[in-house]
């Protein structure tokens, strides 16, 4: 099968999210004027080292849009397989200033870095400074990019000096409706090493 996006796939749902994945989950949380506000992102991922830097794009101009525009910051929580339901509650579509983690039963700490709200027993977060903002081609595409300034981690994701993913399981968008989690580890030498 071959198709080109402007024409149409004929299917009876979109295989592009499908197709690019499993995408990890950003967990974006935010202050702004009208409250907290917590919302999960699968177009997410990290996208330098020094700095260290991530992006997240969100189509529509939704509340954490609006927040990290008015505030400058944004934190990344990692979603847990523990934490699957109360991110996808966190999906729901309500009125501006609504507190999702309120709204989920998710406790909230501060963040240190930044005057932002992030996911208590998340096994990371990342404490975000926005360094850009890009309006993408289509409708209502948003583009944000942030230097992360602080990082927390759960001390029981700590093994042997090692971040540990297969400690929490961390859930990962496949497309659809589908999800998955890490649940296997396998370690590969480079070329180089």
């Amino acid at each position: 099968m071959f198709y080109r996006p402007e024409d149409g796939h004929g299917l009876p749902h979109n295989p592009f999210n499908a197709i690019v994945s499993p995408r990890p989950i950003g967990w974006i949380s935010t202050r702004g004027s009208t409250g907290d506000n917590l919302a999960p992102y699968s177009f997410f991922n990290a996208v330098a080292y020094v700095p260290p830097q991530v992006m997240f794009s969100s189509t529509g101009t939704k509340d954490s849009l609006t927040n990290l525009r008015e505030t400058g910051v944004f934190c990344v929580n990692v979603v847990a397989h523990a934490m699957k339901e109360a991110m996808n509650a966190s999906s729901a579509t309500v009125a501006p200033g609504e507190d999702e983690f309120a709204l989920t039963g998710v406790a909230k700490a501060e963040c240190e870095t930044i005057d932002c709200p992030r996911v208590a027993q998340a096994p990371a977060s990342l404490e975000c400074r926005v360094t850009e903002i890009h309006r993408l081609k289509g409708a209502d595409n948003h583009l944000v990019l942030g230097e992360v300034t602080g990082v927390h981690i759960r001390e029981d994701c700590l093994k042997e000096g090692r971040f540990d993913v297969l400690s929490f399981n961390p859930v990962s968008r496949l497309g659809y409706r589908d999800f998955a989690t890490v649940t296997e580890l396998f370690a590969i030498s480079r070329p180089d090493d």
